[in-house]
């Protein structure tokens, strides 16, 4: 009765409200998103999806309708984590890393939306159950904002109630990079949280010369400052200037975190469902950072991934969490807002005692909260009626 019966993938190209720019990815005007909707023969289904910068969607759809389709037709639907490193290993030898992590990341989310509908479980509990609330910070992709509209940007995050910020760098200059982070550090004050993100535009030289400027507004990580494969590289420039390094949204694959935890340059991981193999992929990640010490956040996708950094327990009972508490990125990929329930954010101030006692202890009075949903499935349910003007015919 659990046997898959139906894939059906639609692609949207969704506006965005104003262009954004980052250091390497460059404009972006719209983003894509790519859903996923899997249905059991016993009349359950369930919904996932993954997302682009705006490049790549159909790339992903051909994956997905050629070769996954009738790859997963007929199988049980119940058996995640054997689709899971099923799929990867029938594309291994054209797709591994790729495209392919898009797809599986996709079908994979769908298919832990289906395994709550039929526990009748919502994600946060299915992930380990640790808690509804994370820590949360707005992520800007604002590196072509005038310093004036920066700082307004950043305005704008605190009235809504963020106290955790993160800004682009990798202007031309380090010396524009520094003005920018020291006007946004006097804009939210000394005890509002800080990062900052280079999207790997810098060469290791730079990275150090700019981590060490960076180190005189205390931000909490630098963020990619190099590319990401450059595993030792991390070491040393985490080595050399003592700041902490986050990463894990360019990688797609367990193998590369594993090269990256192994190489010790990360202080932060995070991963992306969406391209590093869904909800199984993330877990897998999660898993491999807990035996490390590693805080685990995330990246984009803040109306799914708010229940699995919220929710994250190590599979291992014995296994001990961070010290430090995992951060969930507030994207400007606003897909929350093509749901029925965009992201919620709180304090805790606002919380009962019970509820209180969940949150991680590092965490000041103060620090923004996303609330992951209590909805079974993953809690991520789009509004198709919002979305159908941008869907993309194919």
């Amino acid at each position: 009765m659990s046997r898959i019966v139906s894939i059906q993938p639609r692609l949207f190209k969704v506006p965005l409200a104003e262009v954004l720019v980052d250091a390497m990815h460059g404009t972006h005007t719209h983003f894509e998103l790519i859903t996923v909707t899997v249905a059991l023969e016993n009349g359950v289904s369930g919904t996932g999806y993954t997302y682009t910068g705006g490049r790549g969607g159909h790339a992903i759809m051909a994956m997905i309708t050629h070769d996954l389709v009738p790859y997963l037709t007929g199988r049980d639907g119940s058996d995640v984590e054997a689709l899971y490193e099923a799929m990867q290993w029938h594309m291994h030898y054209v797709g591994r890393g790729g495209v392919l992590s898009f797809a599986v990341s996709a079908i994979d989310i769908a298919l832990w939306d289906i395994r709550g509908k039929t526990q009748q479980r919502p994600l946060w509990q299915m992930v380990g159950g640790h808690s509804r609330y994370c820590a949360a910070y707005s992520g800007g992709i604002d590196l072509d904002y005038s310093l004036e509209r920066l700082v307004q940007s950043v305005e704008g995050y605190l009235h809504q109630g963020m106290t955790a910020v993160k800004i682009k760098v990798g202007k031309p200059s380090l010396e524009e990079d520094l003005r920018r982070v020291e006007a946004v550090r006097r804009c939210i004050g000394d005890s509002a949280t800080l990062m900052v993100d280079a999207n790997y535009a810098l060469t290791e030289a730079e990275a150090i010369d700019a981590a060490n400027g960076f180190r005189a507004y205390n931000i909490l990580w630098f963020e990619e400052p190099i590319i990401a494969d450059h595993y030792a590289a991390y070491r040393r420039i985490s080595d050399a200037t003592g700041v902490p390094l986050a990463g894990g949204e360019n990688m797609h694959i367990i193998y590369e975190f594993e090269h990256a935890f192994e190489a010790g340059g990360l202080s932060y991981v995070q991963p992306d469902a969406s391209n590093c193999g869904g909800i199984t992929g993330w877990l897998q990640v999660a898993n491999r950072a807990v035996s490390y010490g590693i805080p685990v956040c995330s990246h984009g996708m803040q109306e799914l991934h708010v229940s699995l950094v919220a929710g994250f327990s190590p599979g291992d009972p014995a296994a001990s969490m961070p010290h430090l508490a995992g951060w969930l990125e507030v994207h400007s990929f606003p897909i929350d807002t093509y749901t029925h329930r965009p992201l919620v954010i709180t304090n805790k101030d606002a919380l009962e005692p019970d509820d209180r006692a969940t949150v991680h202890a590092s965490l000041a009075e103060s620090t923004s909260l996303g609330v992951a949903p209590d909805s079974v499935g993953t809690g991520v349910e789009f509004n198709w009626a919002s979305l159908e003007p941008h869907e993309v015919a194919l």
